[in-house]
């Protein structure tokens, strides 16, 4: 294995003086190797290993485009620098002599190796909330979260219009090849009509950032306020004939604005509700509506109906029985309304 044993070979010596190095995300990274008393045919390289998997950084014939060597020309420096050092660089690198071989070169001696890790800011920072919109009454469960970030410590608060909220811990995970970590908080709130205006907040601190990151998201994208539906007849439900009575519905208080109100007289469409809602200083919604119907008798006993469609929920309906009268001249002495 490499880095196993003596990284002597004869009087060969392969030395890497870095036990460890940290890195930020970005930065430069300088791996030192020195060759001593190199006399055998067969290049020096640099390897990784991660995962497991063994993958070469630097040879002397290539190398990647942020790979160099800091010393073209030594025969005993081979120090190279990895610019724009990203998190999936961390690993264990090791400066290794190979003897050139028939076929392929051979594994003579290995340094000791360099655990390099990388310290990653948490990035694409997130708040997700439930897939369809929650009714002002029931829960919702909200989550944040965050990957890319090293070392895995990592602090999440949540604030709701900058308050505080109480939330289980944090579940961190490793991401691919453990040298980076990812982050899911989950927080459950019970959400209010009033919580239209509100503001969540997830707020993240790491040991790599100078400043806090934060997402919001705002309430009203998962909030659902049914509308409170009311139905009035005027100047009353009970009518002379040929009269005129006018019926006003609102729906009120509603969140969001998507709805359809649609008058029924005996469970027959007759109109449907052409204007848009209004905006309240609560910020719900508010619609009115009205409907003159003439009193004729055919119309005694019909019920007027105004339904109410909100955000394609089950309907919410009011109606009232319609009465009509004949006037007190017209009633005979079996006129059942007299």
């Amino acid at each position: 294995a490499l880095g196993a044993g003596a990284q002597v070979s004869g009087s060969l010596q392969v030395l890497q003086p870095q036990a460890k190095v940290s890195v930020s995300v970005g930065k430069t990274l300088t791996l030192n190797c020195t060759v001593l008393e190199d006399k055998v045919a067969g290049p020096i390289k640099w390897l990784k290993e991660s995962g497991g998997k063994n993958e070469t950084i630097y040879d002397q014939k290539s190398s990647g485009p942020r790979v160099t060597r800091v010393v073209n020309s030594s025969n005993t420096n081979y120090d190279i620098s990895i610019s724009n050092v990203q998190v999936e660089d961390a690993g264990t690198y090791y400066c290794v002599k190979f003897r050139k071989g028939d076929y392929r070169d051979e594994v003579l001696l290995s340094g000791a190796g360099t655990k390099v890790l990388v310290y990653g800011d948490p990035v694409d920072v997130a708040v997700s909330g439930p897939a369809q919109r929650v009714a002002s009454g029931s829960p919702a469960r909200f989550t944040c979260t965050a990957r890319g970030f090293f070392p895995s410590d990592i602090q999440v608060q949540w604030l709701k219009n900058e308050r505080a909220l109480s939330a289980p811990p944090a579940q961190v995970t490793a991401e691919g090849t453990g040298s980076s970590y990812a982050m899911s908080s989950t927080v459950q709130l019970t959400l209010a009509p009033a919580d239209v205006h509100a503001r969540l907040s997830c707020v993240v601190t790491h040991t790599t950032l100078s400043a806090a990151l934060r997402s919001t998201y705002n309430l009203s994208a998962a909030l659902r306020v049914p509308p409170t539906v009311r139905l009035v007849a005027k100047p009353s439900s009970t009518v002379e004939v040929n009269k005129t009575v006018n019926f006003s519905c609102s729906a009120e208080g509603f969140y969001p604005d998507a709805v359809t109100l649609t008058w029924l007289e005996n469970e027959q469409e007759v109109l449907v509700e052409a204007k848009s809602p209004a905006e309240t200083a609560q910020g719900t919604f508010e619609l009115q509506s009205s409907l003159a119907v003439q009193a004729v008798v055919e119309r005694n006993q019909s019920v007027i109906a105004c339904r109410v469609v909100h955000d394609s929920q089950r309907p919410v309906s009011s109606s009232v029985t319609l009465h009509v009268t004949l006037p007190p001249a017209e009633r005979g002495p079996a006129d059942p309304s007299a």
